[in-house]
């Protein structure tokens, strides 16, 4: 039986505003520790309201309340909240994590940065967030992505691996491991979900809503309360690029407030979102060795990520990880347990996955994949070259089948918000 549990996923949790900010970790917060030196994240909440936003383009933006009646500027909306459609007001969400915020940030001028969808999707807002400056370049799949900077013609990836919404079902972790490229760089991206149209098309003439199939998973009450059909194309920046290439007069896409700019479209809801919280991380990839300065030691946020394979015993493996981690004093913000019997995921039903695929990039000669039915994610503060650091992962390396470092980067506690 196939099954993933996540003993650490930060929940990034916040308000989206008027512009693109960055949210620091509080000066004050709550840390309650977990046996073994996994670290669980509390969000601090209040029950501020969001303030008022104007459309793009000069438009009112329409209001929807949790029964479904629409109105303009607040009329005939019983329960409308600032634009929003989720029925309650935004609430205040505080990042509480480790690590220095804004760290990861760094100058992306003369970067080319490849990201999965077309201009305007929000893996392009968070390369650009990332790296201020950088050069996009837009690719069909998370697969070309990785590949153009394997082959030279991109300096960076960017890939979505987890969100607040949904876990780490994202999966992109396994398109990681299957690649010789190492993590550089991280970052957080408030995903604010907007309602977009043609200019003139009015919320009750929309018969049908296009989206990235996560998009519109992830606002799935709002759609029900529209009475629309949800159709899912590639990615949202697609969907808003065939709204407008193709004119569709009784169609509505799901996007970020961004592309309506960029599109030239109305926006006729905000916060489509079904939890007013919506984060996703991002992992920023490159060719090694890494072309940017290493990571101090010594300097506060640092983060390692990698990956421990192994082939039976799980718990007691998960328990020794802990253990070298927690003996030197080294805290864990990420620790993720996949397990897959292969033999029973090959004749089981749904939901059954077959063996993760890891390329050895130590192997002797051309790096080789190979296939481990258990696998450990794990991130740990403190640089790959930090004299304990580099102690536990030789004690892991002692039980485990196989050890392979993703990457070592500045942590950055940041979530950036880009309404």
């Amino acid at each position: 039986m196939a099954y993933t549990s996540s003993f650490h996923l930060p929940k990034h949790l916040l308000l989206p505003s008027s512009r693109r900010t960055r949210h620091s970790r509080p000066s004050s917060f709550v840390s309650v520790p977990v046996p073994a030196a996994a670290n669980k994240i509390n969000g601090g909440v209040n029950g501020h309201h969001a303030p008022e936003k104007p459309a793009p383009n000069g438009k009112a933006p329409q209001h929807i309340n949790a029964h479904g009646k629409k109105g303009v500027n607040g009329q005939g909306a019983k329960k409308g909240v600032n634009g929003h459609v989720n029925g309650h007001t935004d609430r205040i969400h505080l990042s509480v994590s480790t690590g220095g915020g804004g760290g990861g940030r760094q100058d992306g001028s003369g970067l080319r940065v490849a990201f999965q969808g077309a201009p305007g999707a929000y893996s392009e807002f968070a390369a650009k967030t990332a790296l201020p400056g950088c050069e996009t370049v837009p690719c069909r799949a998370f697969a070309d992505a990785l590949a153009a900077v394997e082959r030279g013609a991109a300096d960076r990836a960017v890939l979505p691996v987890e969100s607040t919404m949904e876990g780490t079902a994202l999966r992109n972790y396994d398109l990681l491991l299957r690649h010789g490229l190492v993590v550089v760089q991280e970052i957080n991206l408030f995903v604010h979900y907007c309602l977009l149209a043609m200019p003139g098309v009015r919320a009750a003439e929309v018969r049908r809503v296009i989206s990235h199939p996560m998009a519109l998973a992830h606002c799935g009450r709002a759609l029900a309360r529209l009475g629309v059909d949800p159709e899912p194309v590639e990615d949202t920046a697609g969907a808003v690029e065939m709204l407008r290439s193709e004119r569709m007069l009784d169609t509505a896409a799901i996007a970020s407030p961004r592309a309506a700019d960029l599109y030239g479209l109305d926006v006729l809801a905000h916060g489509l979102q079904d939890e007013s919280w919506n984060v996703t991380r991002f992992l920023l990839l490159s060719r090694p060795p890494v072309a940017a300065p290493p990571v101090d030691a010594a300097a506060a946020g640092a983060k390692t990520s990698m990956v421990v394979a192994h082939r039976g015993g799980s718990m007691m493996v998960v328990l020794k990880v802990l253990s070298a981690f927690s003996s030197r004093n080294i805290n864990l913000t990420k620790l993720e347990v996949i397990n897959n019997d292969g033999a029973a995921a090959a004749g089981s039903g749904a939901g059954a996955r077959p063996s993760v695929m890891i390329l050895d990039t130590s192997a002797r000669g051309a790096p080789t994949l190979r296939a481990f039915p258990h696998v450990l994610y794990v991130d740990c503060e403190g640089a790959a070259h930090d004299p304990r650091v580099r102690e536990a992962i030789q004690e892991i390396e002692t039980f485990a089948v196989f050890v392979r470092v993703l990457g070592c980067y500045a942590a950055d506690s940041t979530v950036y918000d880009l309404q």
